[in-house]
C-alpha cells in the first residue's frame, strides 16, 4: 500500500472549516518553515511515499458570482507558493518525496522543465510534478492566460508534456559535463542537443538549461478523472490521483486506466493509482467518531460550495435547488459529479443534492475508526477497486497525520501491507522499487533522440 499526504500551503485544505478546531495548526503553520519541517519529519517517520502539494492560481469566485465565500472560508486563499518550500523540506529529510502541482496553462514548458530539474537536483531526486491544466476562470483576470475549453486544455497539455520530456530526456547526454581543465571545457558541446520542437502550440528549440538531474524526469503525477482526463493520465501519468467509488464501478475506472495505458504501449502495472482518502484515526472507534463529529460541526458548507463551484464551473447559488446538474454547462473539473453518477447512475443529481451531500458527509469523509477498523477499510477498498494506495487528507493537522503515523502505519506494517524501510533514494524508487530511478522503458513520451 502506498500512502501520500495530501495538503496545500494554505490555512484550510479540503476539509473546510477545520481551521476553527483548537488542535489545528495549519492556519498559522502554513506560512512558517519550521512547521512544515516538523510535518515532513513526521511523514518520513511513518515511511510515507511523499507529500502532495495541491495548488491553484486565482480565486474561487463562481459561487454566488463572488469570491466572498472563498475569502471567508479560506478556500485556497490565502496561499503561498509550495515550490519554494521543497528544497528546505528536502534538507531535513532523506527519503520523502515532494509532488507539487504546476500548471500547463500558466507557465511556459521551457520554464517548467528548468524548475523541476532544479528541484530534482536540490532534493537529490525526490520531486514529482502534478500536471494540471487549470480551470479557474478568475486566473484570466489575473493576466495568467486564457482558460481554454476542457478537452482543448488536455490537447495542449499533451504537447506541453512532450516538450518537457524532450528537454529532460533528449537534450543532454550522460557525461556531457567533462570539467576538462586542460581543454578549458566544462561541458562538451557535442553532447548537448537542441530538441527543435515545432508543434501546434509550442516552438522550442532548446537545449535544456540544466544538466541531467538524478531522475532526469520528475515523477509524473496526473489527476484527471473525466474521460479525456483518464486518456491523458493513461498516456502521461506514472502516479494517477483518482476519486472513484468503492465498488465495481470504481474498479472499472481503474481497469480502464490500465487498459488505455497498455493500448498506448505502456506497462499498465507501471502506473500507481492513488485514491483520495479523507481519514481520521484514533485509538478507538469511539474517539475517531468523536473527531468525525467535530468535523461535521465545524464544516463550512459555504466554503465547500465555493470550492465545488470553482472546481466544476457550476454556480449552485445561481440556480433553483431542483435544477439538474447536467443542465448546467461547465468548463472546469468534472470529476466530483461524475464520481457521484458512478455511485448511483440512475439518479438525477440536482443543485440541492450537491449542498446536502457536501453538508452530510463533511466533503466526502471516507475512512474513520481505530487502526484496525481503518486498515480493514483501506484493504477492502484496494481489493475491490484495484488502486495501489491513498492520497490522504486529514484534520486537524498535524494531529491527523501524527495519528496515522503512530497508530495506522504500525497496524498496516503488522499485516505486511506497508513498508518498514525505504526501498531507494529517489521518489520514483519509493513507488517502483530499487533501481527504478528513471522513466520506464515503455513510457511513450520517452522518445530516443
Amino acid at each position: 500500500m502506498h500512502l501520500s499526504a495530501f495538503i496545500q500551503a494554505s490555512p484550510n485544505h479540503q476539509i473546510k472549516g477545520m481551521w476553527k478546531h483548537p488542535a489545528d495548526e495549519t492556519s498559522w503553520g502554513y506560512r512558517t518553515l519550521s512547521w512544515w519541517q516538523d510535518l515532513v519529519r513526521t511523514l518520513e517517520r511513518g515511511y510515507f511515499d511523499g507529500i502532495f502539494f495541491a495548488d491553484v492560481l486565482g480565486t474561487y469566485d463562481v459561487y454566488g458570482a463572488s469570491r466572498e465565500a472563498a475569502l471567508r472560508g479560506a478556500v485556497q486563499i490565502p496561499g503561498i507558493d509550495p515550490t519554494l518550500l521543497i528544497p528546505a523540506l528536502a534538507a531535513c529529510t532523506e527519503h520523502l518525496g515532494f509532488a507539487v502541482t504546476f500548471s500547463t496553462s500558466h507557465h511556459a514548458p521551457y520554464h517548467t522543465a528548468r524548475l523541476f530539474s532544479t528541484l530534482d537536483h536540490l532534493t537529490g531526486g525526490r520531486v514529482g510534478w502534478n500536471i494540471v491544466t487549470s480551470y479557474l476562470s478568475d486566473a484570466e483576470r489575473q493576466g495568467l492566460g486564457k482558460i481554454l475549453p476542457h478537452d482543448t486544455r488536455y490537447d495542449r497539455a499533451d504537447e506541453y508534456v512532450d516538450v518537457c520530456v524532450k528537454l529532460w530526456e533528449q537534450s543532454w547526454d550522460e557525461g556531457a559535463i567533462v570539467r576538462d581543465v586542460e581543454a578549458d571545457t566544462f561541458t562538451d558541446p557535442a553532447k548537448v542537443h537542441e530538441i527543435d520542437h515545432a508543434g501546434e502550440w509550442f516552438t522550442v528549440e532548446g537545449p535544456h538549461m540544466v544538466e541531467p538531474s538524478p531522475q532526469r524526469t520528475p515523477v509524473l503525477y496526473q489527476a484527471g478523472n473525466s474521460a479525456r482526463g483518464v486518456e491523458f493520465a493513461a498516456n502521461t501519468g506514472e502516479v494517477v490521483f483518482m476519486s472513484v467509488p468503492g465498488n465495481d464501478k470504481g474498479a472499472a475506472v481503474v481497469a480502464s486506466l490500465r487498459e488505455q495505458a497498455a493500448a498506448a504501449g505502456r506497462d499498465p502495472e507501471h502506473i500507481k493509482a492513488l485514491q483520495v482518502a479523507r481519514v481520521v484515526v484514533a485509538e478507538t472507534d469511539a474517539e475517531a467518531r468523536a473527531m468525525r463529529d467535530a468535523w461535521s460541526r465545524l464544516f463550512s458548507v459555504d466554503g465547500y460550495l465555493a470550492l465545488f463551484c470553482g472546481w466544476t464551473g457550476i454556480d449552485v447559488g445561481g440556480h433553483p435547488p431542483d435544477t439538474p446538474i447536467d443542465d448546467i454547462e461547465a468548463n472546469a473539473i468534472r470529476t466530483q459529479v461524475e464520481r457521484w453518477k458512478l455511485e448511483d447512475p440512475d439518479k438525477v443529481w440536482t443543485v440541492g443534492d450537491v449542498a446536502r451531500r457536501l453538508s452530510d458527509t463533511a466533503g466526502g469523509l471516507g475512512f474513520v475508526g481505530s487502526p484496525t477498523t481503518v486498515a480493514d477499510q483501506l484493504e477492502e477498498f484496494m481489493e475491490t477497486t484495484g488502486v495501489d494506495g491513498f492520497n490522504v487528507t486529514t484534520a486537524p493537522v498535524p494531529w491527523g497525520f501524527e495519528q496515522i503515523v503512530d497508530y495506522l502505519v504500525p497496524e498496516l506494517q503488522r499485516r505486511g501491507r506497508f513498508r518498514t524501510s525505504y526501498e531507494g533514494t529517489t521518489f520514483r524508487e519509493n513507488f517502483f522499487g530499487p533501481g527504478q530511478r528513471h522513466l520506464h522503458p515503455t513510457y511513450p513520451r520517452r522518445q530516443p533522440r
